[in-house]
């Protein structure tokens, strides 16, 4: 069954919702306020429906929506959806506060509808791939995690690093870990615009002595997503601003007649295979447009990345 899918606003990360959606063949409209933005649209997709406000499209019948409008609108946009009974994905972050998530979350119970957040990495095939190997036991008892996030600007105004680069990462580790941190300390520095952090550590400790942390920066001489994930048997790093390949070393400490001794294993490269990580995360939302509810990016994966993000918020 082709379901039709209405993305709400057209700016540049909804034009990627469109582009993708229509390829999926899964595009029914789409809502934008800009009149030149709708006219540029129409001239790229003659038989496209666009409307201009949000009440004129859910007159429409569309089995579900995508929200890619600024993040103070997300709220009002999210509940108007979930109250007409519509399945709906809200681009990160999903509000701007975890009291209005929880709220969200509430409604699209309530009404029994698919509420789904865009934490996009979490399609990438190598974290996919990853939690897929953490289950299978291939690095033994999860241990320690820790990102690095570190490019220089684009500085934001409205928001500091923190709300900015970490919601993607504490969301990997939400994914990774399955159990919210029993504490969430952090520590960083605004240079450029006072009160408004430009580089921050958000250390998090959680049960069973799991520890991850999380560096992000927009003060940064050069471009660095990497992500390293140790375990009692090995230890994976994954890279997705270098060469992208996803490694596997077989390193670590073992006990030996009572002391500690270095295990230096060889390392492998992991292959894994997928499509864009936008397309898988498209394509998997329109595959629970029936209403078969969603396990990854859903409304309680919203709410806990909120939270954190919240306490860390606190700690600075």
């Amino acid at each position: 069954m082709n379901f039709n899918v209405c993305v709400v606003g057209a700016g540049r990360w909804g034009k990627n919702h469109i582009k993708t959606l229509m390829g999926l063949e899964a595009l029914g409209g789409v809502v934008e306020a800009n009149e030149k933005t709708r006219s540029e649209l129409q001239s790229v997709y003659p038989d496209l429906r666009i409307f201009e406000n949000l009440d004129e499209a859910l007159a429409n019948g569309f089995d579900g929506y995508t929200v890619a409008t600024p993040a103070e609108t997300h709220f009002a946009v999210a509940e108007k959806i979930i109250t007409a009974g519509h399945h709906v994905m809200v681009e990160k972050p999903i509000t701007l506060t975890a009291a209005e998530a929880r709220t969200l979350k509430a409604l699209a119970d309530e009404h029994n509808v698919n509420l789904m957040v865009g934490h996009v990495l979490l399609f990438h095939p190598a974290i996919l791939k990853i939690k897929a190997l953490i289950g299978a036991g291939k690095i033994g008892k999860l241990q320690y995690i820790y990102s690095n996030r570190l490019n220089l600007g684009t500085v934001r105004t409205e928001e500091n690093i923190l709300w900015s680069f970490a919601p993607h990462d504490i969301a990997i580790f939400q994914y990774l870990i399955e159990d919210m941190p029993l504490s969430v300390t952090s520590r960083g520095g605004a240079f450029v615009q006072p009160h408004i952090h430009d580089s921050t550590m958000t250390v998090l400790e959680y049960p069973h002595n799991i520890v991850g942390h999380i560096f992000v920066s927009w003060l940064h001489p050069f471009k660095e997503q990497r992500l390293v994930i140790i375990g009692s048997k090995g230890m994976f790093t994954f890279e997705d601003s270098g060469d992208k390949q996803l490694y596997f070393y077989e390193k670590g400490i073992d006990w030996i007649q009572g002391a500690p001794v270095k295990r230096d294993g060889p390392s492998e490269v992991i292959p894994y295979e997928g499509e864009p990580p936008l397309t898988a995360e498209l394509r998997y939302f329109t595959e629970h447009l029936d209403g078969t509810p969603i396990q990854i990016a859903n409304s309680k994966n919203a709410v806990d990345v909120l939270e954190i993000l919240e306490k860390a918020s606190e700690a600075l």
